[in-house]
Parts: structure tokens; C-alpha cells; sequence
């Protein structure tokens, strides 16, 4: 704990504390006049639950610290600062502001937690560097690799095209996670973009990301890897060479394996986040071997089936290389698609042990180390297969077993992609569990999914000593070995059962087509405006706390490059983008719908969704 300098306000001769990034962060949407102790709304945006307890009713610091605060005769409306780090979640910093008469002393528990004694992630903080790179880098390599070569290469017309767009994918996708990266370092709470767009647009652009990603665009990711997992499971079992497998048979491994993900996943963090780990460092094993395997059947020419491909050696790299615009652009779409999930440690800010230092580190470990395994792992493709089968084939890596080892290859190979979607699926059950926990705390789901463990979470919990005490041997060795600090069961299952739930309705319905598209225009549209915010949010809040600054250019080039595939997207599929903005719309009663059960009130005369105001005064 690093105590801070209080430096003398000129406007009024009194001390003012520097300004903690949780502090300016709320005030990004607030005007000078809140700051300055104005008893109106420092959330003008739309007041959350949590932040509508009012001091004049009922107030929170009231008992034996409480009366002491009372007698110094400071007017209520001023704010009290910590000097203690931003980033440590004392009694309760979650949302920032909790009062109409101003701001809230840091650590003063809000609405929602004022009973629970442990009824918050945010204040059980049990992630590390290492479970962080995994999260980022097990959904990333999931099936992408395996599978999205054949359109990045078809559209590219050449290898070496195709190595180029696969680098300029995977650079694009570090812009983005690098601006993520400062976002995070700024407003370190959970929810990701959700918590991004409230603070800086207002909470109607974060309500509707929540919309479009808790019903479609997580549940509907998670999907589509579990269909990608059942069917390489099958494959593995009944052979690659069969023609037709039922379906059902295929959706009824993928149901199966995300209820096994959701249960471990509810069991505790720490088992979930080992199980992240694990795989993450066998999907690095995997691609080193596919890596050296091709180079050593380059040099040998080796080949289990049929002779050894040659193409590489008597054709150009770059011949037939497509000029056409159109084509580069959705072969680096289909290379930007593998590459997503760069924003999934986001959605857990909140529960890192040190994420001033840990999130700019694993973005920056992770990224580099994903463009680097998907180089190599595309250049072994082209050594060992004519470029005609990686073009036509959505099973690459089984190819590429099968080529080089025979039968055995593609069954290994064929296991290896249906783990490799079982840690992608473990790492989007996470942070998915942690989007819906996340917005039923802001009201905009019900309270019910922002619960912790099975019982209620505003029912204190007992000190640990005394719950290790009255357990059995066999459950206190369980809780050791699987369970966090707080026990077993301390994760929002809740939340995680209802995109289970939702996950299942999509497995079964088994449509992915529109899915793709939605996901395209959908999650690049918010990651455009999140993006967008940051820049917003430099000019706004220059003095907000920013522990790690990204280059001004780094979001200016994501942006534009968002915009480009949103464009490609609208002229390419004009129908299913017009279902796509039609689902967002139907978001926006439903968000004055769920403010008016919160509040009691829309709050639409106080709305305002751009703020330029002097700060001078």
C-alpha cells in the first residue's frame, strides 16, 4: 500500500487527492459541476441500483466510523479519497459512485453488497499472470488454425499471401488488444466492453452490448466450438474416412462437453483456470510438433500416404496471388476470426491479483506468441500438402496426420482439435460466467445471476477458519486441492448455468450461418465504438490514471480497420447486417424496461449521450 501526496485545490483553498483512474473513470461521464460537490447525480447516464442509495436516507459509513465522520461537520456532498492503490477492492468499489449526493468514500459497500461479507468476485481476487495468458490464449487456439487456413488461402491465391494476411491479421488483433489492454489498466473492473461503453457513453451502449453478447454473441461462440468439438471426437471414434455421421450424434458429444466445462467451471476457479493452463501449454506442444513435423518431412520427404508434396520447392511462393480487394478482404476476415478472443481477460480485470502489471504483460506475451505458432503451423501445412487440398479442405490438421502418418495421424491429429476446442470452450465458459455476474450487478439482468454459489449472496459467510472446522476431512482435502480461499462453489453459477442454457438452445438449433455474420457485424461494431471510446476518453480525461498507455496510432488504425470489415460486411450480406441492427434496436426498450425496474424510473429526461462541457471553471 503506497500512501499519496494530497496537493492544495486553488478553486477553493482546501487539500484535493490526486485522482485514482476509478475515480476519473466515473467522472468520464459526468460534468465539472458534480466533481466540484454539486449534490446532483454524479452518473447522469442513468443511475444503477447500487448507486441510488442516498446518504440523506440511510448512511452507509452510520456506526462507529460513521458518527466520527459525522462530527468533523464536512459537508456530506464532498468526496472522501483512499490513498490506498486504485486497483485494491477494499469493502466495495463497485460501481464507483452509489449516491445522488455525490461521491461515495472508496470502499464503502453499495447497494447490492452492503449485507454479503464475501459476496463479490472483485474482492476475492485469485487470477495471475499465467491464468490470464491462458484465458487469452486458450480461446484464441481453438479451431481457427485447423480450419480457417483453407478460406485465408483460397482468397489469397498463394502461400505467400496467405502468411501475409495470417501476420496482418494477427497484428491487427494486437491493436485491438493493445487499446484493450489500457481500457482495462484504467477501469479495472469486471465486464469487459460493458463496463467501457457505460462508463464512457452512458450505460445505454453497454446495456446493449450485454444484449447482443449474453443472448447471441458468447453463447453463440461457444456454439459453434462446441459442434467443432463434437465432430472431431466422432471423427476420432468412427474414423475420418466415413461419409455421413448422424448429426445428433455430433451435437449430443458437443452438449456433453460444455456441461462438463460448466460444471468445473462451478466448482471453483482455481480448478477452472488449472484446467485453462493445462491446455494452454498442450496446444502449444501441439503446434511445436505439427511445426517440426513439417520441417522434418520437408527435409526427408517422407510420407505415409502417396508421394511427398513437392510444390513448395517447384512453385513460386507467391504465384497466383489474387489482386482483387474484395478477396484480400475476407480472407483477412476469416484470419482475423481465428485470431478472436484477444479481449477475454478483460471480462476478468477485476479478479486479477495485480492488474496494473499483469494485463499490458500477458496481451503482450500472448499475441506475439499466437501470430508466431500460427506462422509456423501454416508453413508445415504448405510443406506437407499441395496448396489444392488446403484450399478445399476444412479439416486441415487432419489431413496433415493423415498425409504424414496414415490412419493413426488423423486420429491423433483429430483428438488433438477436439482438445484443443475442449480449452477454448473452458476459457469462453469463464469469462462469459463473468459478463452475466457483471450485468446482473449493474441491474441490467436480474439480481438472481449475480449471485455467488448456490445460496444467497447476501447471507454473510462464515470466517474460513471456522468453515475449515466444521467440514469433514474428505471435504477440507477436496477444498484444498480444487477449492479457492473461499471454498468450493465461490463462482456466479447462476450466471454461468444461464449461458449454458443459452449455449444449448444454439448447439441444438445447430444454424451458424446468420451466427457468423452476426458475430462479424455485431462484435466488430462494438469493438469499434469500445476502441473508439478510448480515444474519447484521452481527450475527455487527460488526467485519468492510465497504468498502461498504448500509442495514440494503435486504436486510430484498429478503428479504420473496423470500419473497413463493417463495410465489406454491409455490401456483402445486406440482409442478414439489417437482421443484425434490427436485434440491437429491439435492445433499446428493453433497457428502459429493465432502468425503470431498477430505478423506478427511465431516466430518459436526464439522458444525454455526448458531454462537451468546459473543465476550466
Amino acid at each position: 500500500m503506497s500512501n499519496r501526496a494530497f496537493a492544495s485545490d486553488p478553486r477553493n483553498g482546501t487539500l484535493a487527492a490526486p485522482r485514482d483512474s476509478l475515480e476519473l473513470a466515473s467522472l468520464a461521464s459526468s460534468s465539472p459541476a458534480s466533481v466540484g460537490g454539486s449534490s446532483r447525480s454524479s452518473s447522469p447516464d442513468g443511475i444503477s441500483s447500487s448507486r441510488k442509495l442516498s446518504l440523506e436516507d440511510e448512511d452507509p459509513l452510520a456506526g462507529e466510523q460513521g458518527d466520527v465522520f459525522l462530527e468533523t461537520g464536512r459537508p456530506r456532498h464532498l468526496r472522501s479519497y483512499s490513498v490506498s492503490s486504485a486497483f485494491d477492492f477494499g469493502r466495495n468499489l463497485f460501481p464507483l459512485s452509489q449516491t445522488q449526493t455525490g461521491y461515495a468514500p472508496l470502499g464503502t459497500p453499495s447497494a447490492l453488497d452492503r449485507s454479503g461479507a464475501n459476496g463479490s468476485l472483485e474482492r476475492n481476487k485469485t487470477l495471475t499472470y499465467l491464468n490470464g495468458l491462458s484465458l487469452i490464449v486458450g480461446l484464441i487456439i481453438g479451431s481457427g488454425i485447423f480450419s480457417s487456413p483453407s478460406q485465408v488461402n483460397a482468397n489469397a491465391g498463394s502461400p505467400g499471401a496467405a502468411l501475409i494476411v495470417w501476420a496482418i491479421a494477427g497484428l491487427l488483433a494486437w491493436t485491438g488488444a493493445a487499446s484493450y489492454a489500457e481500457l482495462g489498466g484504467a477501469i479495472p473492473l469486471n465486464g469487459g466492453s460493458q463496463v467501457y461503453l457505460s462508463k464512457i457513453f452512458g450505460e445505454l451502449p453497454g446495456f446493449l452490448f450485454t444484449w447482443c453478447a449474453v443472448l447471441v454473441l458468447k453463447p453463440g461462440s461457444a456454439a459453434i466450438i462446441s459442434i467443432i468439438f463434437g465432430e472431431y471426437i466422432v471423427r476420432a471414434f468412427v474414423g475420418a474416412d466415413v461419409e455421413h455421421v448422424n448429426p445428433w450424434i455430433n451435437k449430443g458429444v458437443a452438449l456433453g462437453g460444455m456441461i462438463v466445462v460448466t460444471l468445473f467451471n462451478c466448482i471453483s476457479t482455481k480448478i477452472a483456470t488449472r484446467i485453462g493452463d493445462l491446455f494452454m501449454f498442450f496446444k502449444f506442444v501441439a503446434l511445436l510438433g505439427v511445426t517440426i513435423t513439417g520441417i522434418v518431412v520437408a527435409i526427408t520427404g517422407f510420407s505415409a500416404k502417396g508421394a511427398a508434396n513437392q510444390e513448395w520447392k517447384t512453385h513460386g511462393w507467391f504465384e497466383g496471388t489474387n489482386t482483387e480487394i474484395s478477396d484480400f478482404a475476407v480472407a483477412l476476415y476469416a484470419g482475423l476470426w481465428a485470431f478472436d478472443g484477444w479481449d477475454n481477460t478483460n471480462y476478468v480485470t477485476g479478479e486479477f491479483k495485480n492488474p496494473n502489471r499483469d494485463l499490458p504483460r500477458v496481451i503482450h506475451t500472448a499475441m506475439p506468441l499466437v501470430i508466431l505458432c500460427y506462422l509456423m503451423a501454416n508453413v508445415s501445412y504448405f510443406l506437407v500438402l499441395p496448396h489444392e487440398t488446403i484450399e478445399a479442405s476444412n479439416t486441415i490438421a487432419v489431413q496433415f496426420g493423415r498425409k504424414v502418418f496414415g490412419p493413426v495421424g488423423a486420429l491423433v491429429l483429430a483428438l488433438v482439435v477436439g482438445a484443443s476446442c475442449f480449452g477454448a470452450l473452458n476459457a469462453t465458459t469463464f469469462t462469459s460466467g463473468r459478463l452475466v455476474y457483471a450485468a446482473a450487478k449493474e441491474g441490467y439482468l436480474p439480481s438472481f445471476f449475480s449471485r455467488i454459489g448456490l445460496g444467497n449472496s447476501s447471507t454473510p459467510a462464515p470466517p474460513a477458519g471456522s468453515r475449515l472446522r466444521r467440514r469433514s476431512w474428505a471435504r477440507r482435502s477436496l477444498s484444498r486441492v480444487f477449492g479457492d480461499e473461499t471454498g468450493l462453489g465461490f463462482t456466479p453459477i447462476n450466471a454461468m448455468a444461464l449461458n449454458a442454457a443459452l449455449v444449448m438452445v444454439y448447439i441444438c438449433v445447430g444454424e451458424f450461418s446468420t451466427l457468423v455474420t452476426f458475430y462479424g457485424v455485431a462484435g466488430y461494431t462494438f469493438y469499434f465504438v469500445t476502441v473508439l471510446g478510448l480515444i474519447v476518453l484521452r481527450i475527455r480525461e487527460p488526467r485519468l490514471e492510465r497504468p498502461y498507455r498504448t500509442w495514440i496510432t494503435t486504436p486510430i488504425i484498429f478503428c479504420c480497420v473496423s470500419l473497413f470489415l463493417l463495410s465489406r460486411a454491409v455490401i456483402a450480406e445486406p440482409l442478414q447486417t439489417l437482421i443484425v441492427v434490427a436485434f440491437i434496436i429491439t435492445g433499446v426498450p428493453v433497457y428502459y424496461w429493465r432502468i425503470y425496474q431498477r430505478d423506478g424510473s427511465t431516466g430518459i429526461s436526464s439522458w444525454k449521450f455526448w458531454k462537451w462541457r468546459s473543465r476550466s471553471r
